[in-house]
């Protein structure tokens, strides 16, 4: 007797899949399903979703906790040389309902800093782990190389590449003013929806210290493979490198 094998909800490809029964016009929906990633076109029983999109809603769900809950592969920033170090957050309950320690480090690990990584430098490229390990995981081995070729291309200097666990955006402020970086850049993850668990921002900013409002911060988010692809996102991040390093600024005062 042959086992029943149940397939995997959460691979099934959603895009490729309209669930509404008998729709009038299959290739429309189809179309509209190909062009956005939000969940169209599922049908409904009653007033309610059908069962096999009601569990595939809750898959998506129970991805996107695991995302938040989990922990980066420090296999990976081992590997590319990142300095790690951690902020005031002790864990990750800790960091989840205490932003505020999210931003701040301890002074020994900001003396660590000063004392361990180059300072001085025109660019200063930091990762955290934010609201998605896994977009770390899966984006950092493909964009971080990009963005150092393009940067040692460009002849600017780059400084010691830092991890920070339990990471705030507002982390990159202080690692600059420790550094005295010129461009300091931290990519991050992103706070995972239903669409996907692996998206990743850069947020960078032209001489960015706990002085200057957020709005000094030029970004670019939604990096993943669905999204914008890790190398492309590298390669734009070198660009908008080179115009902050020339306009010697960043965010609203920027004219893209």
């Amino acid at each position: 007797m042959k086992e029943a094998i149940l397939e995997d909800i959460s691979t099934i490809d959603l895009s490729k899949k309209v669930s509404v029964k008998d729709p009038i016009d299959y290739n429309g929906c189809m179309m509209l399903k190909k062009s956005t990633p939000a969940r169209i076109c599922i049908g409904r029983s009653g007033t309610r979703y059908r069962t096999n999109d009601y569990l595939r809603l809750r898959a998506d769900h129970a991805v996107a906790i695991d995302a938040v809950w989990s922990y980066v592969d420090e296999s990976i920033v081992d590997d590319l040389s990142f300095f790690k170090v951690q902020t005031l957050a002790q864990d990750k309950e800790e960091y989840i309902t205490r932003p505020d320690l999210g931003r701040k480090f301890s002074k020994e690990v900001i003396d660590d800093i000063k004392e361990k990584c180059i300072g001085n430098i025109d660019v200063q490229i930091i990762a955290g782990d934010g609201l998605s390990s896994p977009a770390i995981t899966s984006n950092l081995k493909d964009i971080y190389p990009m963005i150092v070729e393009g940067v040692k291309a460009k002849g600017y200097t780059i400084g010691t590449p830092i991890f920070v666990k339990y990471a705030r955006v507002a982390t990159m402020d202080k690692i600059s003013e420790a550094l005295n970086a010129k461009v300091t850049l931290i990519l991050i993850g992103e706070r995972p929806g239903l669409a996907t668990s692996e998206s990743m921002s850069c947020y960078m900013a032209y001489e960015a210290s706990t002085k200057k409002p957020e709005s000094q911060r030029t970004v670019i988010s939604n990096i993943h493979k669905n999204g914008m692809p890790p190398v492309e996102a590298g390669a734009q991040i070198v660009q908008l490198i080179e115009i902050l390093m020339k306009e010697k600024k960043s965010g609203i005062d920027l004219r893209l």
